[in-house]
This record gives structure tokens, sequence and C-alpha cells, in this order.
């Protein structure tokens, strides 16, 4: 079956082939009444427009290429929220692909972007390493957001990560915790500032930072959890790298009998709407995905339609959000209350 053509609804509508044209790049320079009659007949007929044709009339593709770490985090999915609804603010189209923990993968999804001729490209939580990151930018305009290393040609979102983390510690310890561990994001690109966050604030507060190699999934809590209830029965409190983390710590400790926050108290990070469910409750610090997304494309535009040449950093500052998880500490252990208890 023939696909309809411009000259097809120009004869159903009545008018001539250049105001069908007119029509589909919404020109002002035609009537209400024309305008009308070529999108109906355009309906009528099932047409469409060729986008290629067009972008390649005006040497413009108007899209942004986004490319996410991992889809099935709640955090970058936030993230994108901000980016499409600027993007379609901007009547720019997005284009989305999963990197999905996989270099390899990410470096395909750049590769497909540049046959596509993005005009530009977000990288969300990327694992691609320096070199692979100014590669890219040679090519295209890009924006890292929550990752990412000041370059020439890339641009950067984030928030101050290593303060972040140091709200957490701080509201554990005004709580009257000492004894906090941190479950480390592993091979996370945030992990690193994040730890160091933790870390620095320990010891500026007189205390001794304790960190277990954990990840950045709900799965991966379960062996942290359990190796930490093994050895340690003074530890309080737990500041757990992110939400998800969080989530599958507060599920673990459910299963030890362990309650929160009367004899553990939890903090996670980035605030997801995970953290906000109601039997959850989990304290947390808030990174403001929807602006980070929002930001990236205003970002990417700047190289795009102003001509800025100039690498650009924009840091957005965390606060910490106050919910279920996080409590003063017992006047006893958590292993030894239950330890009391069966007595």
């Amino acid at each position: 079956m023939n696909r309809p053509t411009m000259e097809d609804v120009a004869l159903r509508a009545g008018v001539s082939r250049a105001l069908v044209s007119l029509v589909m790049n919404d020109s002002p320079k035609v009537s209400e009444e024309k305008r009308q009659a070529v999108e109906m007949a355009a309906v009528d007929l099932g047409y469409r427009p060729n986008l290629h044709a067009r972008n390649l009339a005006q040497q413009r593709t108007q899209t942004i290429g986004v490319l996410v770490n991992d889809l099935h985090n709640p955090f970058f999915s936030e993230v994108i929220d901000g980016i499409e609804a600027e993007a379609d603010r901007r009547n720019m189209q997005v284009l989305i692909l999963n990197g999905g923990h996989h270099g390899a993968r990410e470096e395909r999804g750049i590769e497909t972007y540049l046959q596509f001729q993005v005009e530009g490209m977000v990288l969300v939580g990327t694992r691609l390493d320096d070199q692979q990151l100014l590669a890219a930018a040679e090519n295209v305009p890009l924006v890292t957001v929550a990752a990412g290393w000041e370059h020439p040609g890339v641009d950067i979102v984030t928030t101050d990560e290593v303060a972040g983390a140091a709200l957490a510690v701080e509201h554990l310890v005004s709580l009257g915790h000492e004894a906090i561990v941190h479950f480390d994001g592993a091979q996370n690109i945030s992990a690193a500032p994040r730890r160091q966050g933790y870390v620095d604030a320990m010891r500026r507060l007189g205390l001794e930072p304790r960190i277990i190699l954990t990840g950045d999934s709900e799965a991966a809590a379960r062996p942290a959890c359990d190796h930490l209830l093994e050895i340690s029965e003074e530890t309080t409190a737990i500041f757990a790298f992110n939400d998800l983390l969080a989530a599958g710590v507060l599920d673990c400790l459910n299963d030890h009998q362990i309650a929160v926050p009367d004899h553990m108290s939890l903090i996670g990070y980035d605030n997801t709407f995970i953290a906000a469910l109601g039997h959850l409750s989990i304290t947390t610090i808030n990174q403001p995905r929807v602006e980070m997304g929002r930001l990236a494309i205003e970002t990417v535009l700047e190289r795009i339609e102003d001509g800025r040449t100039e690498p650009v950093r924009r840091v957005l500052q965390p606060e910490l959000i106050e919910r279920d998880t996080a409590a003063a500490p017992p006047i006893k252990t958590a292993i030894a209350s239950r330890e009391d208890t069966a007595l």
C-alpha cells in the first residue's frame, strides 16, 4: 500500500503543495480556514510528514539523544521526566536508550545517536571513561548528568554529593548516633563522592568511619546487611548509598526482627518515589531529579542554539528529607534487645 503524499493532501484539501508544506511546518502565514482544511485532509488520508526530509531541508534534526545507565533505577527515570518536559517546551524531540550497566552498550548507543545525527546528547549516570566522553563530544554537544569529569566540550549537571553524604552523617549524629556504617555503592559513579562525604564528616565529628562495599540495587542489600549483623552488635545506624539499597536494608532488618528506627536508624539517598512510599517512608537526601533533567536540556541547547563553547558545571545543592526511618539510638543495640526478649 502506497503512503499518502503531500500532493495527495493538497489535492484532497483543494490547495497547493506549498501551502500544505507551510501547514506542516506550523507557519503563521496560513489562514485558519486553510489550515483546518489541510489538517482534515491529512487525517482523512492518514498522512504523516516525512521528518527526515524536513530535517534535511532545515539542516536540523531537532533531536536530543538521551543515554541512561539504568532505566530500572527510579532516580534515572525521574531525571528523564525533567528532560522530556523541557525538551517538549523547547520543541525538541528526545530519543532514549538504556545502557543497562554495560559500557559496551553505552558505546553502541553513542554510535547509534551519531548515525541518527542527533543535535546533542545527554548521558545520565554514564559509565564511559574520559577518552570515550571526549571522543563523543568532538562530534556533538554533550552533557552528563550525575556523572562525568570536566573536559572541554563536556558539560556537567550534578549535585554536591560530598555535601549530601555529610548531611546524612550530621543528621544521625545530631540524633545521638556514633556507630554509623555506610553501605557503599561500589562501582557506581556516585559512590566515590558519597563515600568521601561520609568519611570526611565522620572524622570531622570525631567518629570512626566503617564502610561495607555493597552495590546500588535492592538485591545488593541482603548480603551486606546479613554480614553487618554477624560482625557488629554496636551499630545503631546505616547510611545507604541510595534509596533502592535502603529499601533492601529495610526488608533485611525486618526479616531479622530489628525494628526501624527503634533499634536501627536508616538513611537513603536520592529521594526517589520509593523513599516516599507510605510503608517505607525512608529518611533520605534529596537530589532535585526533575530540575537536573531540565537543566541538562537547557545546557545542551546553549551550545546548539546560542553557540556557547566553554564547558560549564552546574552543581545543585542536596537537602535532607526527614521521614520515619531515623530516630535517637536505643539504649541497647538491636541484637542485644532481641537476646533480652528471648530470655
